[in-house]
């Protein structure tokens, strides 16, 4: 993840190949929160490049009510794992 939150080293990433790998990892991959990485970081690659000034994703200031729900989203992610008995990794 720390690779990706440049733009060189999203640029770094795309050039290489990474999105095949990560699809492939995707297609078999069963622990929850190795999916839940691999998804997130595949949105990353396939989205579009941030706007100038937020190139780097570490140095975004991100709306306090924004980061709530992005907070409440993860809660609720892991509660699922939870309930299914998938350990979670912390």
């Amino acid at each position: 993840e720390q690779l990706a939150a440049t733009k060189p080293g999203r640029l770094h990433l795309r050039s290489r190949g990474s999105y095949l790998v990560l699809r492939e990892l995707h297609a078999w991959e069963e622990d929850p929160e190795v999916l839940g990485a691999c998804q997130k970081l595949i949105q990353v690659l396939i989205g579009d490049e941030p706007e100038a000034g937020m190139e780097n994703l570490l140095e975004v200031t991100i709306p306090p009510e924004l980061e709530r729900r992005l907070g409440d989203m993860d809660r609720r992610e892991q509660e699922q794992r939870q309930r299914k008995g998938t350990p979670t990794a912390r």
